[in-house]
């Protein structure tokens, strides 16, 4: 793996969508978010609680200072405002491969292309830029919309990890593994441009 391209502070930046290095003071907003949302109501989801989102994003950020993931805040270009967040996680430089994960996205944010151009913005910087021989997505099992997204990329079923994690309300999380291959890639972002044309055409632009 290229190792300038895993240290932070990284920007992605596409049409409508900028990841921006997460900051802790990059809290409040998202709070805000989480709330107006009432996104950590969703059982099978662990988005932190406006409570919770000081501590979580501290820990992404120590995280972050070991080398193991990069965190960033997403920014609605076009309406100027913060949407969610996201990272590269589970870095692994000496089988160059990582994880998307962590990532949520605001209520009115979701099914407005905005995933699927954050997505290709970060598979694009995985694999053309860091060297990544595979990126890897996980989920719950229940996960139905997320199932959904993380398939209409192109990454395909690795396996189910049976009770793999013990979920905030005291149930056992079924995740769904699903990887794209340094192989696959270039099929992938054919189809990723054309997701995006699809959206820009429908929204009327």
């Amino acid at each position: 793996m290229n190792a300038p391209h895993t240290k932070p502070p990284l920007t992605l930046e596409g049409t409508r969508v900028k990841l921006l290095p997460l900051a802790q003071e990059h809290s409040n907003a998202m709070k805000v978010l989480v709330q107006a949302g009432e996104l950590q109501k969703i059982w099978y989801t662990s988005i932190p609680n406006p409570e919770q989102m000081d501590g979580e994003i501290k820990r992404r950020l120590g995280l972050q200072s070991i080398g193991s993931m990069i965190p960033f805040s997403v920014w609605d270009k076009e309406r100027e405002c913060f949407c969610g967040m996201t990272t590269y996680m589970h870095i692994d430089p000496q089988h160059p491969r990582l994880e998307i994960g962590s990532t949520w996205l605001a209520k009115d944010s979701q099914r407005r292309g905005i995933n699927t151009e954050m997505k290709f913005l970060m598979l694009k910087h995985a694999f053309e830029d860091m060297g990544c021989i595979a990126v890897e997505f996980r989920t719950h099992f229940m996960n139905a919309q997320s199932r959904r997204a993380i398939e209409r990329l192109g990454a395909k079923l690795d396996g189910i990890l049976r009770s793999h994690q013990i979920m905030k309300d005291g149930s056992l999380r079924d995740t769904c593994v699903y990887s794209i291959t340094r192989a696959e890639w270039p099929s992938v972002r054919s189809n990723l441009h054309h997701l995006q044309s699809q959206t820009y055409q429908s929204q009327g632009r």
